[in-house]
């Protein structure tokens, strides 16, 4: 795996459709991938989330983490956590500059963060019929639901990040 200088990063937390969504909105982000990831013991099971390459000339890893951070229940330890664990996935072993991004924003909440920074040990794909899942049907009654209000909190937020503003 690479470092946080290669510009990949893993961002789980909640349903990857809307992690998904979120941050193939966002300016600078190249790719997002759909999937799950697992880290090492005691999280080696696998968790929903995105593994996005993005160029950092065009947007910050500390802004992508606050989206993250504004776009999940990242202060909920919530029974469902397993299947959607809060996380930062980097490619190596040095989180320093996670961690100290993650202090930073530590200061913007009213509560504890419960997001950890974990190591990438695996990555898979979901099902193909599950990619691309709010651009094949924004629509649907769970992008209504759930997926729009992260998009308008985006937009409003980081307007020149989104990519429907460029």
């Amino acid at each position: 795996m690479a470092d946080i200088n290669d510009s990949i990063i893993g961002f789980g937390g909640g349903c990857h459709w809307c992690t998904e969504a979120v941050f193939q909105s966002i300016i600078g982000v190249e790719t997002v991938q759909q999937g799950f990831i697992k880290s090492r013991p005691p999280y080696e099971q696998y968790s929903e989330a995105v593994l996005i390459e993005y160029d950092p000339d065009k947007i910050d890893v500390a802004i992508l983490i606050d989206i993250h951070l504004r776009t999940h229940a990242s202060m909920s330890a919530h029974k469902m956590r397993g299947k959607y664990r809060s996380a930062i996935y980097n490619t190596d072993d040095d989180d320093t500059d996670y961690r100290i991004i993650l202090d930073v924003l530590q200061q913007e909440f009213d509560q504890d963060l419960v997001t950890q920074i974990l190591p990438i040990e695996d990555f898979k794909l979901s099902d193909e019929r599950f990619q691309n899942y709010y651009k094949k049907g924004p629509e649907k009654p769970f992008c209504k639901n759930y997926i729009d209000p992260k998009l308008s909190l985006l937009w409003r937020k980081y307007t020149k990040n989104y990519k429907d503003n460029a």
